[in-house]
């Protein structure tokens, strides 16, 4: 069996010429305004469309672009006005391009223009960690979908869709169940179970992203508080969020390279669809704990397990960080970094804390099907619809464990 997944392409156009540039340009300019004029018009369906967008010098890729997209602007997303900085897009027959190891960029794409023999080859600096995935394009084992051209100040991005076959994901017969804390402090926490003890844990520290965040929330302030010219606020966002960006990618991939170095790997990650609705504490935690893109970096995650055709389980989130791995009962977080189990007959004393909650968000995938809910009042099926959720599952006799203390993990 085989799923399809999804994914976006990206490159950025190597400088081009004046000339090109300027056709660019022209090509972008003359979409926006065929956009505006069928969104201002109400069109609403692909005739409609078509009868404002026809006389526009723009090539058919774009135009039938703008029938699909044009209708969706109102029926799908509800937009009431549009934004002034939409980017070009092309139906995935301009997806054309070509390859050769001889030229100083591999990669390049044929641009599309209006009229007959217009069409001009640009070069593509691709995202290495992407180049499997051009040359499936190349090669008919991956199929384009929608491309969008857009102009940053300095430079010009193209994303390409994607989609290609993997092998569907089956649950193995003697899974390892590993599961990942994602907070604040440590970015991802990552822990197997094997036989109910924890093995071999990895932590990604999110200082870095905390700075980032920080440093973005101030920087964007002063700009506005001085009434820096709009293009420079928008410099800035984007120069943050693209670092931002980077770090959900190489720890999502961290991730599943750490999931795929045990044998018959699961991996189980928090339902977190009611985390924002209880947090309340106070505007200025509340502003921090709602920036982080908890649902993103997990997102991203179960992306790239799926490439992999690692299965992946969600589970109730109530009580990991509060509750002792070992015994199942509530225990208490001295510090941070700390979890304390304060029952003499444990084996757990001390635990290093978001460790111990990713232990027991692996430990919630309960292949019996016996489901414990923390909540009584709240639906406790997992994402996928199987009857996997529970705060207690049916364990053999645990090995004791070496405690996973605080000194062992600091930064």
């Amino acid at each position: 069996m085989s799923d399809t997944v999804t994914k976006t392409l990206q490159a950025t156009l190597a400088t081009p010429t004046a000339g090109k540039e300027q056709r660019l340009q022209r090509l972008l300019d003359t979409y926006r305004e065929a956009l505006h004029d069928a969104f201002d018009a109400g069109a609403n369906t692909m005739s409609a469309v078509n009868d404002v967008v026809t006389p526009y010098d723009l090539p058919y890729q774009a135009k039938d672009a703008l029938k699909s997209y044009v209708p969706k602007l109102r029926k799908t997303y509800n937009a009431g006005e549009l934004d002034d900085e939409h980017p070009l897009r092309l139906v995935n027959r301009a997806a054309k391009f070509d390859y050769s190891d001889k030229r100083e960029y591999g990669f390049v794409w044929q641009a599309p223009q209006p009229g007959r023999g217009t069409n001009f080859w640009i070069p593509l600096r691709i995202n290495p960690e992407q180049e499997s995935l051009w040359f499936d394009l190349l090669n008919d084992d991956a199929k384009a979908g929608e491309l969008r051209l857009q102009r940053h100040r300095t430079s010009w991005e193209l994303h390409v869709t994607v989609e290609f076959s993997v092998d569907e994901p089956t649950e193995p017969d003697d899974p390892t169940y590993i599961g990942f804390d994602v907070g604040e402090s440590a970015l991802i926490t990552g822990c197997a179970l094997k036989r109910d003890v924890p093995r071999k844990p990895m932590l990604e520290s999110g200082s870095r992203a905390r700075h980032l965040r920080k440093e973005m929330f101030t920087t964007l302030k002063r700009l506005q508080e001085r009434d820096a010219a709009e293009w420079r606020v928008d410099e800035r966002f984007d120069h943050y969020q693209n670092a931002l960006t980077d770090i959900v990618e190489k720890v999502s991939r961290r991730a599943v390279e750490y999931a795929q170095s045990f044998e018959n790997p699961v991996i189980v990650l928090e339902d977190l669809s009611y985390i924002r609705e209880r947090l309340n504490y106070g505007k200025f935690m509340n502003r921090r704990l709602h920036a982080w893109a908890f649902a993103r970096l997990q997102g991203r995650i179960e992306d790239k397990a799926t490439e992999a055709s690692i299965p992946v389980e969600y589970v109730n989130a109530a009580y990991t960080s509060q509750t002792c791995h070992a015994c199942d009962r509530l225990g208490r977080r001295d510090e941070q970094a700390e979890f304390v189990c304060p029952h003499d007959d444990c084996h757990v004393t001390e635990f290093q804390a978001d460790i111990n909650a990713a232990a027991n968000i692996a430990s919630r995938v309960d292949p019996w099907g016996e489901s414990v809910p923390w909540e009584p009042e709240r639906d406790d099926s997992p994402q996928n619809g199987s009857a996997s959720d529970s705060a207690t599952v049916h364990r053999e006799t645990s090995e004791k464990s070496s405690q996973m203390t605080l000194a062992a993990y600091q930064d």
